[in-house]
């Protein structure tokens, strides 16, 4: 039996190295992910990062010019793992040459722990010369000393202006990497709507992480902003996915976080389509009147993409859900109205987009719940019409169609057709059985179970299938697998 290697092992920093070098990440961006995703101590993460052994390393700091220090591979290894327990601290001189063998900055290798640790001496020197350490720098630049020289007071102003303007321009993050991010930000949405939620979930939380280290360090304010958009969206996919899995307090944990980088941005598309995340979190929690507000305060951005045919569906939803049938009708008209209005392709697209066949599904939802069966089938059909037009669809938005259709059919005296209508849900694998889903199918089981056909021996067969099915379901299998689940 081949052992898998443990994450961090020498194939897995070779392949992200490649990947990340492929997609034209700088040395920076590669030492940065290096960190984020093994753990790494920040002058590991640069060896790392260029590929080199730990003696190979040493090879070059002995053979740097003008630097008469000799070093081996276990002295490198003590180096890197300061300030930890059996370590070495590295000399100034030491320091100054892992920088230049790794071609960076002093203050690249260095991190809040060593800024703890480091004497205060070698603090004054490193300030001198590289500016404050990495906790007070994302405050405000320090410009280098100078001695002042009143015949000369101009030049001194200048100089601390350059420096100042050195600071403003340095970064931890490049373009091309902030494509990158979005590139791989689009491509787990969409991938979501036909992938496996659980192992979606941990790819979004990694590419999460590293967003979040890449903001807590220092870029220009645009890259800020795209940093911030890019995090709010992996957040309103967590929070989509954790309410999947049956988790609503940590999807509405998800959800808040994402609001916040929407407001640190000022990104109103990323606002209105964490507000739709928000509300239906807060629909499946039975929080109807919060998912009406999380709805219109998304509206009242007036986006340009789909989102707004979302949000009035949304809020049409939790109006079918409290009964007000003319609340209902009057949102599914907005929802009609802000299709025609749509200016564009939606940002990211994927799970945040809103199809014809997404917004037909909530139409029928809501038409059901209001008693407008032959309306909710006319939806219904119109649905599963748009959707085997596509070459790929949503499995979830098409299981809810097929379960409408089922309601809809056993509300309108039609019971014979439920188990038909019902066949292709049956026929889905337990990992794409998601909660709102199995609810579902647990509200069909709950209304067959009155009524003059309660009784009746096909009710009775279909509703322990439907028992068993929703049983079998990815929220319970994940449930039994792990005490916690998805964070």
């Amino acid at each position: 039996m081949t052992t898998r290697p443990r994450p961090g092992s020498k194939s897995d920093r070779d392949a992200l190295r490649h990947e990340l070098a492929t997609a034209g990440c700088a040395l920076s961006e590669i030492a940065v992910e290096m960190r984020v995703r093994f753990r790494m101590r920040p002058r590991e993460a640069w060896r790392h990062a260029h590929g080199w052994t730990l003696q190979e390393t040493a090879d070059r700091i002995s053979d740097l010019p003008g630097h008469a220090l000799a070093a081996d591979a276990s002295l490198i290894s003590k180096w890197e793992k300061w300030p930890g327990p059996s370590t070495r601290r590295p000399s100034l001189s030491a320091l100054v040459a892992l920088a230049a063998v790794f071609g960076c900055p002093v203050e690249d290798i260095l991190d809040v722990d060593d800024y703890r640790a480091l004497p205060e001496s070698d603090l004054r020197v490193l300030r001198h010369q590289t500016g404050p350490p990495p906790a007070e720098a994302a405050q405000r630049p320090v410009p280098i000393e100078v001695v002042p020289d009143h015949r000369n007071d101009v030049l001194v102003a200048a100089t601390e202006s350059a420096a100042w303007a050195q600071w403003v321009e340095s970064t931890n993050v490049g373009e091309i990497a902030l494509e990158q991010i979005l590139a791989d930000v689009r491509s787990l949405a969409g991938e979501y709507l036909t992938g496996d939620a659980v192992e979606l979930f941990g790819r979004a939380r990694r590419l999460r992480d590293r967003v979040f280290a890449l903001v807590e360090g220092h870029q220009p304010p645009q890259q800020s902003v795209d940093l911030y958009v890019s995090a709010g969206y992996l957040c309103g996919l967590l929070a989509w996915i954790s309410s999947d899995l049956g988790n609503l307090r940590a999807a509405d944990t998800q959800g808040r976080t994402a609001w916040l980088c929407a407001e640190m941005s000022g990104h109103a598309e990323l606002r209105a389509w964490v507000a739709s995340t928000r509300s239906k979190v807060a629909f499946w929690d039975g929080r109807l009147r919060e998912a009406i507000q999380h709805a219109r305060r998304g509206a009242a951005y007036h986006p340009r993409g789909t989102v707004g045919a979302l949000l009035a569906c949304q809020e049409a939803d939790a109006w079918s859900k409290l009964g007000a049938a003319d609340e209902t009708q009057a949102a599914l008209h907005r929802a009609a109205l802000a299709r025609e209005d749509v200016d564009g392709p939606d940002d990211i697209g994927g799970i945040f987009s809103c199809p014809a066949a997404r917004q037909e599904n909530y139409a029928a939802g809501a038409h059901l719940r209001i008693g407008s069966f032959a309306d909710a089938l006319t939806e219904a059909d119109a649905a599963l019409e748009h959707l085997r037009a596509q070459p790929v669809h949503a499995y979830g938005t098409e299981a809810q169609v097929h379960i409408t259709r089922a309601i809809a059919l056993l509300g309108s005296g039609q019971p014979e057709g439920i188990m038909a209508a019902l066949s292709p849900v049956l026929a889905m694998p337990p990992e794409q059985r998601l909660d709102p889903i199995t609810q579902r199918m647990q509200d069909l089981a709950q209304l067959m179970a009155v009524g003059r056909v309660a009784t009746g021996s096909a009710t009775l067969a279909a509703r322990r299938v439907l028992s068993d099915w929703c049983h079998d379901s990815a929220p319970r299998q994940l449930a039994l697998s792990s005490d916690t689940g998805p964070h």
